[in-house]
């Protein structure tokens, strides 16, 4: 099978979105399938809608051999309109890989009516959907109906290297000193770091640490806020910013921490929920997207509203007194995550939909 991917900048970054994308690719590699992946440049969104009218693109899909072509829906709106103008003449279908939809996050009215109506459009010019998530799914499904294929290949759990027993589990979340903390985003204000930040300040300083491991590149300003905050409350020394870690270094951190915190406003999956998870961290996540799928309240984690600092700052609050709370819902945690499916299950599930378009 010939497949090509249109994506925005590399398949290297690092995003939950990107490591799906890369994970797919590997897989169909491995079962003989070629990939070859074409690369937008990233832009800001006004800009990218230029690339409809890009002669370049637009002849390098019409002479492609490929049988079929992915398209992360990121880059929804590069190809909204190329896609319809250029329907008649391809001879392959066109598949979105559909981590969450923009019109989900939160923007102002003005500019979530122009996503909604552009990713609506976008939407309806393809032939079918990889949704990672049932949320995800039933959003795409909500804007253009169920009239074309979907298929749910949720991300895997299982991309880091190391394990962790369920007796250290135990151990780690009695062990004495402070609740330690983690969260694995990078720094931008839908991740709601600043929220969790808020809610920290109000607990006793010495009950906890946070650890962020993330870019601090994606949006500067917001990290100068981030930095002001921290020193405002006077966290300094409760808090650390790594930036950007690599995937061995993210082996060695999770299993050092007790909690996995990443109270987003809106998640169409949230692969770093169960990678924690995987080394028995619970998961404190918000109740906007399709955290809910893989996080039960008071079973394996916490949810609280996006935004919502009082409930983040009680649920914390809890396993900083409570160190059998922090070990039932950590063992709870690690069970969540071996049940649930691994990159190569879901990524076999998304390759018999492609197959299912050939035939």
């Amino acid at each position: 099978m010939h497949v090509g991917l249109l994506i925005y900048g590399s398949l290297t970054a690092i995003s939950g979105g990107f490591i799906y994308d890369r994970n797919l690719v590997r897989y169909l590699r491995e079962q003989g399938d070629r990939v070859d992946v074409i690369s937008l440049p990233w832009r800001r969104y006004g800009l990218s809608l230029l690339d409809n009218l890009n002669s370049g693109l637009r002849r390098r899909l019409t002479q492609a051999g490929f049988d079929v072509l992915l398209q992360d829906e990121l880059a929804h709106p590069s190809c909204f309109w190329l896609n319809q103008r250029l329907r008649p003449r391809l001879s392959y279908p066109v598949i979105a890989i559909v981590h969450h939809l923009r019109c989900r996050e939160r923007h102002p009215a003005l500019l979530s009516r122009l996503y909604r109506r552009v990713e609506k459009r976008y939407l309806a010019s393809v032939d079918g959907f990889i949704c990672v998530s049932r949320t995800t799914g039933a959003d795409v499904e909500d804007l253009v109906g169920r009239a074309r294929p979907l298929v749910v290949a949720p991300p895997g759990g299982d991309r880091l290297t190391g394990k962790i027993t369920a007796e250290q589990i135990a151990a780690k979340a009695v062990e004495p000193g402070p609740l330690k903390i983690i969260s694995v985003a990078n720094l931008i204000p839908r991740k709601g770091i600043h929220t969790l930040i808020t809610a920290l300040a109000s607990l006793p300083h010495n009950g906890w640490q946070l650890t962020v491991a993330g870019s601090l590149n994606m949006d500067t300003s917001y990290v100068g806020s981030i930095r002001r905050q921290i020193a405002q409350d006077g966290l300094n020394a409760r808090i650390s910013l790594l930036g950007t870690v690599s995937d061995e270094e993210l082996a060695v951190l999770l299993p050092q921490h007790h909690l996995l915190a990443v109270p987003s406003s809106y998640e169409g999956f949230g692969i770093v929920y169960l990678e924690g998870m995987h080394f028995g961290l619970p998961a404190i996540a918000g109740t906007a997207g399709a955290a809910k799928e893989l996080i039960r309240h008071d079973h394996n984690g916490f949810l609280a509203p996006p935004g919502d600092a009082d409930a983040l700052a009680r649920c914390i609050s809890l396993l900083v007194e409570d160190r059998e709370l922090l070990k039932r819902l950590s063992l709870t945690a690690h069970h969540s995550a071996a049940a649930h499916p691994t990159w190569n299950e879901s990524a076999a599930r998304a390759r018999a939909f492609l197959q299912s378009f050939l035939r």
